[in-house]
């Protein structure tokens, strides 16, 4: 069963530890007011040059709901594992009111408001965790997103949400692959 989910692109800020030399396996993403439409999910990391590699243990999320429209809480910010392209019945949901039938469920701690200015602070930490080794056919992609889908219904938060035990390791540049490529060669001709 497919569900009307809608993936996009949003502009946000991800940092991770691999970029920054830290030794912690998270990811954060930072919103600075940014809106989802109901159903409208976007990516976590830019996989056109990061892959997701670790554990996925949990998450945390510090956000709060700068505007609503048609009953968004500031909990219906979700956090979705699932293969692409993205449908029902993935391998995880963090938040978020209505059920994309994942494996493994979970609500945030609090943020059950549509008020502006509800925050939605706290961790989750998942019941099974999920392995990520670069490969998304197999791991599925994270996505980002609201979580609640009635009518025109949209949400703008600020804030960050945190996925714990993995790490966002950059892609090699085909040009860098060719050059080390060429050097193991090179290497190899200087040792005969």
């Amino acid at each position: 069963m497919k569900s009307t989910i809608r993936s996009g692109r949003v502009a946000a800020v991800v940092a991770a530890s691999a970029l920054t030399g830290a030794a912690s396996a998270d990811i954060t993403f930072t919103l600075d007011n940014t809106s989802f439409s109901g159903w409208s999910f976007s990516r976590f990391v830019d996989y056109s040059q990061f892959n997701i590699v670790g554990t996925l243990t949990g998450a945390s999320i510090n956000v709060v709901l700068n505007g609503s429209v048609d009953n968004t809480y500031a909990d219906d910010l979700c956090v979705y594992v699932d293969v692409e392209p993205i449908t029902s019945n993935g391998l995880l949901q963090i938040g978020g009111f209505n059920s994309l039938n994942a494996a493994q469920r979970f609500a945030w701690p609090n943020g059950g408001s549509s008020s502006t200015g509800t925050t939605a602070i706290g961790t989750v930490n998942l019941a099974s965790t999920l392995a990520f080794s670069g490969n998304r056919a197999i791991d599925g992609t994270v996505w980002i997103g609201n979580g609640y889908g009635n009518g025109l219904s949209s949400g703008t938060w600020t804030g960050t949400v945190t996925l714990h035990g993995v790490d966002a390791v950059p892609i090699p540049a085909p040009g860098a692959l060719a050059l080390l490529g060429a050097a193991a060669i090179a290497a190899r001709w200087r040792r005969r």
